[in-house]
């Protein structure tokens, strides 16, 4: 089954692309929390994940601290705090990937916290995040082909290496910047593309559909005329 998240932290925004239909998850991280109007960050994302409750949506919230033993400790007030407000199975916390950062991936999983390993450019990195046990590895789409990688190829191979050894794990394509990349990720074997408002709403036009539209109109309305 292939899902479309949306990725943003601005409510208005949320509530509207939930209103199509079209959505099954919610992601954020430091950047584009930063670009809310500043207010109490443990509101905000409280905010975020009690509308996630109500529309059964999935919520990843990525940790800000720099040192991995931070993010554990990070992470954990995190689930703990959202978890009263949200579904703790809707809940995922994003990790960066990194070797040391594994180690916390595998805590936090033995734990039975939802982790969504984020920043990976490699299909190594999201081969190994899946192995230490989260249930989303996110594969930076658009930024790998900015340094001559091939999204497609990673996407394809992490597909198999997940596949063939069985793993409880999706894989997230984000950096999404064109309806293209959305189709190639999913093409691909991507299990969910997360991507911003504008993406998706321009996913709804083409010109043609506008002009098809007119000429249905048109045509109609002589009709009704004569």
């Amino acid at each position: 089954m292939r899902k479309l998240f949306i990725d943003t932290a601005n409510l208005d925004h949320i509530k509207k692309i939930n209103s199509l239909g079209v959505i099954r998850g919610v992601t954020t991280n430091p950047s584009l929390i930063s670009k809310e109007p500043k207010q109490n960050f443990d509101a905000l994302i409280e905010q975020l994940a009690s509308f996630c409750q109500d529309s059964r949506l999935s919520l990843s919230v990525e940790v800000f601290a720099s040192k991995p033993e931070d993010m554990l400790i990070q992470a954990r007030e995190l689930h703990r705090a959202l978890s009263q407000a949200i579904d703790p199975d809707l809940l995922h916390i994003k990790i960066p990937v990194g070797f040391e950062e594994l180690t916390v991936i595998k805590q936090l999983s033995s734990e039975g916290i939802n982790v969504n390993c984020t920043c990976c450019f490699t299909e190594q990195q999201l081969q190994l995040a899946a192995l230490s046990g989260s249930k989303y590895v996110s594969l930076f789409y658009s930024r790998l082909r900015d340094f001559s990688g091939n999204p497609p190829e990673v996407l394809r191979r992490t597909r198999g290496f997940i596949d063939t050894n069985g793993l409880d794990c999706e894989i997230i394509a984000g950096s999404i910047r064109s309806q293209g990349d959305v189709s190639g990720a999913w093409e691909n074997g991507c299990d969910i593309v997360t991507c911003s408002y504008s993406i998706i709403e321009q996913m709804t036009k083409h010109p043609k559909t506008d002009v098809s539209v007119a000429g249905f109109l048109r045509d109609f309305n002589n009709w009704i005329g004569n």
